[in-house]
């Protein structure tokens, strides 16, 4: 039978969720989207900033009016008065800081991806178990208002059995950007690729077979990548992401009995449409935006986890994280992509 309505999102107002004292490691460009959409949607507060340049510390920390400002993420793992430490370094930096702050007993919201390949994301789960603390990967997508409305129509089946899944994910950059750094770990896999492979995972699970094509950048890094995958029951998905220019940032999930179309860019908050054989469609409306529209729930549910006493956030579990990173080693094996520093953190593991 057709469905007549869709669910409503459960997601609370981020303001009600109690307050934590974040400190921020590494204030790039990310941590100031951060910072200004939980100033100004949620009671959280910043309490602190580490970079490993004072000076970048102490603007960044007169830009958001943020109390305290430390040179070092040693400094800031250690600050007294910090519950939670935001990490958002560089992706080749994510293992040792989110390590530090663990640690330290800090519990960490590590920005996407949560290491470099999978073995660095269980090192961390397993580090943070051992620990008692929290550590969740921030993949903002999964705690939009529209993902828990996108969740709740997954499980009650509206769906049907889902056959197909296809996303993609592409951008232009300036030529200076740190997507063309292969010291980095460049390309679009992580930055970009990681949000098609989340939602294929999270909507199939890990596949039975991959096969992968991808095409290099002059600056030595990977330019774009496609990957076909089939998964039990015969489901198939694709991605494809790159660096060459925008695009529509389209996700479409097919279902028996309907196929769910998500308004690009389906990784930020938006609007989505349920349709169904006979030609009824159930339309999901809410405003478009952005990070600073969005980034305050990731926030605002990790805070009630961990007002909860929980050591996860169930919207984006550590292991469905090492899932997709477990996706992006098999991408990157059979591409021959390798991110320096890799072999580096794994033998200073053993």
């Amino acid at each position: 039978m057709t469905a007549t309505a869709l669910p409503s999102s459960r997601v609370p107002d981020s303001r009600d969720a109690p307050v934590l004292r974040w400190g921020i490691m590494g204030p790039g460009w990310i941590a100031e989207r951060f910072t200004e959409s939980l100033q100004a949607h949620t009671g959280q507060v910043i309490g602190a900033v580490g970079s490993r340049s004072l000076n970048r510390s102490k603007a960044f920390a007169d830009t958001f009016n943020v109390p305290a400002a430390y040179g070092s993420y040693e400094e800031l793992a250690a600050a007294p008065d910090i519950d939670i430490v935001y990490v958002c370094t560089p992706h080749t930096g994510h293992h040792a800081a989110a390590l530090l702050a663990i640690e330290a007993g800090k519990h960490v919201l590590v920005e996407k991806p949560l290491g470099l390949n999978a073995d660095q994301a269980r090192d961390i789960a397993g580090r943070a178990e051992a620990a008692g603390v929290f550590a969740a990967e921030a993949m903002w997508t999964f705690f939009l208002p529209k993902f828990d409305v996108i969740r709740q129509i997954l499980d009650a089946g509206t769906l049907g059995t889902i056959t197909t899944v296809v996303a993609e994910y592409g951008e232009h950059f300036d030529p200076a950007h740190r997507i063309f750094n292969p010291d980095l770990a460049g390309g679009p896999l992580l930055d970009l690729g990681t949000y098609p492979l989340a939602l294929v995972t999270e909507v199939l699970g890990s596949p039975q077979q991959l096969a992968a094509m991808g095409q290099p950048h002059q600056s030595g890094v990977n330019a774009q990548l496609s990957a076909m995958m089939t998964f039990d029951g015969s489901a198939q998905a694709m991605v494809n992401t790159h660096v060459h220019n925008f695009t529509p940032t389209a996700a479409i999930v097919v279902g028996s009995k309907a196929t769910l179309t998500i308004d690009g860019p389906f990784n930020m908050p938006g609007g989505f449409e349920v349709r169904f054989p006979d030609g009824t469609r159930l339309r999901h409306d809410e405003p478009a935006g952005g990070h600073f529209e969005g980034l305050h729930y990731e926030a605002a549910a990790v805070a009630r986890a961990i007002g909860a006493g929980s050591r996860e956030a169930s919207q984006r579990t550590l292991a469905a994280s090492i899932r997709t990173l477990e996706v992006a080693d098999q991408i990157r094996s059979q591409l021959g992509l390798v991110f320096r520093g890799e072999a580096t953190t794994a033998a200073a593991r053993h």
